[in-house]
């Protein structure tokens, strides 16, 4: 089959377009997937960097990739609840940049929902309900929301704001409008942050989510008042000094059924058109370097899809 391996960490040359890899065989309670398309995410090349070996060991020779949408292709044993022809997304144990992939963790895609548009939703959308959930945001609280216009704060935004939650959310200036239109109170990046908060949210803060890092947890811990009052209230998914700080670093899913009740419901909404990831581009697989190249330039507005 068609695939993308690479065999050591580096830079995107390392990736490898490949066409003789050999078909994964799903085992007890698996299903091998025909991949439509594939979410490219900022973890495939941390780990293709090898940043990330403490908590997402690799083995060579390595497919990335981490969600997909497809047609279920062939079923382990055990699988009852799905069947050979299926259209899905997920989770995949063997990694998506290839044209057929094993997985454990899928829900049905709504027939209303683009492969695109499925392939972008598992990783942001669960990752921004467990922060949710993590922090314990309730209906009538405010939560400052650091990297919002990026794909899995975006998803935070709308996920917030449908709970009834007031949403202040930091991104460029260039993307206050997308925000707003998201429902949430834009404020810009940099020095004075903390102010631009306070005055967005005069009655104060009452969680914080960080999305993108770059050193935010500080400013987060003095909107919420200190660092004890602060520790269950904040969680950061990007900053790897957050035990520093004494706030939650979360990477991990949880629950699987838990997972898979939530992605049921979030591809459900994207069907219906009430909840959405901006898509920046699709590329063909075989371009999978460039595509994590313009990943990791931060440049890019929305979610990159590769097409096998």
């Amino acid at each position: 089959m068609e695939a993308i391996v690479y065999e050591e960490f580096g830079g995107p040359e390392v990736l490898r377009h490949a066409t003789g890899v050999t078909v994964p065989e799903p085992g007890p309670g698996e299903v091998r997937v025909r991949v439509a398309a594939v979410g490219l995410n900022p973890l495939d090349w941390k780990r293709r960097h090898g940043w990330v070996e403490e908590f997402y060991p690799t083995t060579f020779p390595a497919v990335p990739g981490l969600e997909f949408a497809g047609t279920v292709d062939k079923l382990g044993e055990g699988v009852t609840d799905l069947a050979v022809g299926d259209e899905v997304l997920g989770w995949t144990k063997t990694g998506a940049y290839a044209q057929y992939a094993i997985a454990d963790l899928v829900v049905p895609k709504p027939a209303g929902l683009s492969w695109a548009s499925a392939a972008s939703l598992p990783v942001a959308a669960e990752t921004a309900q467990r922060v949710l959930d993590l922090i314990g945001v309730r209906p009538g609280e405010t939560l400052f929301l650091h990297g919002a216009a990026g794909v899995v704060g975006s998803v935070g935004v709308q996920l917030a704001v449908a709970a009834g939650v007031t949403v202040i959310g930091s991104a460029s200036e260039s993307n206050h409008a997308y925000l707003r239109e998201l429902g949430a109170i834009p404020v810009t990046y940099g020095d004075g942050l903390a102010d631009r908060v306070r005055a967005a949210a005069p009655d104060g803060v009452d969680a914080v989510f960080d999305a993108v890092g770059h050193g935010v947890l500080p400013v987060a811990i003095e909107l919420l008042g200190g660092k004890d009052a602060a520790k269950e209230r904040i969680a950061t998914i990007a900053d790897l000094d957050a035990e520093e700080h004494g706030i939650v670093f979360t990477g991990v899913m949880g629950d699987p059924d838990a997972v898979r009740a939530g992605l049921t419901a979030h591809a459900r909404a994207a069907a219906a058109g009430t909840l959405a990831v901006r898509l920046a581009d699709t590329l063909p697989l075989k371009e999978a370097a460039r595509a994590q190249e313009l990943s990791q330039s931060g440049h890019v507005r929305g979610k990159l899809v590769l097409i096998p």
